[in-house]
């Protein structure tokens, strides 16, 4: 850049010593030599950066080259991940199964659960009947798929949102604390079609359902219900309810679950605020799969 300089410094000069050039010609070649001069600063500088860039890459690549080891230990620790994850769904279907299938364990109360707290769950059905049914015999609330997500949907509609949140004070509430929760979500028998629904991740009926089970889950949380306590799972159109044959049916068969079943570890807490009801013999203890929770007691470890 230096020898431009000098170059076009030379050429003003000589044209200035012959005595030929106006004061515009040379007003307009001094204009255009500081331009020329922008210019080249410009493409010296647009030369740095790409040797820069040309060199990160450069050590990305022999980064990449060299971390043989690291990827495969990566890809093992991955494949573990998995492993575990798939153990901890077959543990809570298997659970979820088994409260489902075994036969209403009924208190004094007539139903599943403490008398004080099916009469709140009771309140809260009838107050939301378009999106929540309950059944008191085995201790499960049901959320309306229709009601609770658009079509094709996993995020959960306002109107659910109000609901759930009072759903949540009540497993909050003294008599509710010591109660584990199974989510489940459930479709009916059509199968993911439309391109909207794909592009939001839910691939077919397995994925919208545990998408719709996580997005119920995660509004429980987001509530104050803790982690520690829920257990999820989707089942797609795997357990009718009802024929899949008629609308009704469909729509009977889209729905959310969430059981509610006493814990173990706090049959203690849970005896002393219902009265002195303990919790049914068969109450599962807390998951040993649970990652936030080590093998002696409840205290999570990731907070």
């Amino acid at each position: 850049m230096a020898r431009m300089h000098r170059w076009l410094g030379l050429a003003t000069i000589g044209l200035l010593l012959t005595g030929c050039v106006s004061q515009e010609k040379y007003n307009a070649m001094k204009l255009r030599a500081d331009q020329l001069a922008e210019q080249a600063g410009q493409s010296d500088a647009d030369a740095q950066r790409a040797r820069a860039q040309a060199d990160a890459y450069k050590s990305q690549l022999d980064q990449i080259a060299n971390s043989g080891n690291t990827k495969d230990a990566m890809m093992a620790n991955m494949g573990k991940q998995n492993a575990d994850l798939q153990a901890q769904l077959a543990a809570l279907q298997a659970k979820y199964e088994s409260e489902l299938s075994r036969p209403p364990t009924l208190l004094a109360s007539g139903s599943a659960l403490p008398a004080p707290l099916t009469n709140a769950l009771n309140e809260f059905a009838a107050a939301n009947p378009d999106i929540v049914d309950f059944d008191a015999a085995r201790g499960v609330v049901k959320f309306k798929s229709d009601v609770t997500f658009t079509p094709g949907s996993a995020e959960v509609s306002e109107k659910a949102k109000a609901a759930i949140e009072r759903f949540a004070q009540i497993l909050n509430s003294a008599g509710a604390s010591g109660y584990e929760l199974m989510v489940a979500g459930h479709t009916d028998n059509t199968p993911v079609l439309k391109r909207s629904t794909m592009e939001q991740g839910h691939f077919d009926n397995w994925y919208l359902s545990s998408h719709r089970a996580i997005a119920v889950a995660a509004e429980l949380v987001r509530n104050g219900v803790h982690k520690s306590r829920i257990g999820v799972a989707g089942y797609a159109d795997q357990r009718p309810i009802a024929s899949n044959n008629t609308e009704a049916g469909k729509a009977q068969n889209r729905r959310v679950e969430i059981l509610i079943l006493p814990t173990s570890s706090r049959s203690g807490s849970l005896a002393s605020s219902t009265g002195g009801v303990s919790a049914p013999r068969h109450a599962a203890a807390r998951s040993r799969l649970d990652k936030d929770v080590p093998a002696g007691g409840d205290a999570p470890l990731n907070k």
